[in-house]
């Protein structure tokens, strides 16, 4: 059996350094960064959540039209550039849906859209046995960008 000497400690204890500072660091939020413009001929589509402090921090898949197109954060905003058309926007949810938990919608070219996760925690058996419903419901810009300017960015396409 070898003896492990400091030459090995050492490596091993800058990467745990190094994934602890990496976990720590903060997204810079939606308004310091710089959004490049709708490509020609196509649209946006934002999603973005702003959870209060008691919400669930699960990070269910959020999709158009049935495809996965991203992972919902807490408290986060990301935005996906689509061909001009019709969209659903769903997030991946606790059991069968409710009627109209999603919304549906058209976009032309150069337009955006707004769509804001909601969450509804319910219990499940024992008390601390929780599940979560998501919703998603369309905002208009004047509102939903103010909404987003503080939240942490998580990219673009």
């Amino acid at each position: 059996m070898r003896k492990m000497g400091a030459a090995y400690r050492w490596p091993s204890a800058a990467t745990t350094i190094l994934f602890i500072a990496a976990s720590c660091a903060q997204l810079p939020s939606t308004s310091s960064v710089v959004i490049p413009p709708i490509p020609a001929g196509a649209a946006r589509i934002w999603v973005y959540r702003n959870d209060a402090p008691y919400e669930t921090n699960e990070t269910p898949y959020m999709r158009l039209n049935g495809q996965i197109a991203g992972i919902l954060q807490p408290s986060g905003a990301l935005y996906r550039d689509v061909p001009p058309g019709h969209y659903a926007v769903t997030v991946d949810s606790y059991g069968a849906p409710f009627p109209h938990q999603f919304v549906e919608f058209d976009l032309g070219a150069g337009q955006e859209a707004f769509v804001k996760a909601l969450s509804m925690r319910d219990k499940v058996g024992g008390p601390e046995a929780l599940r979560t419903y998501f919703f998603t419901q369309l905002v208009p810009a004047d509102i939903a960008r103010p909404a987003i300017a503080g939240t942490p960015f998580y990219g673009g396409s």
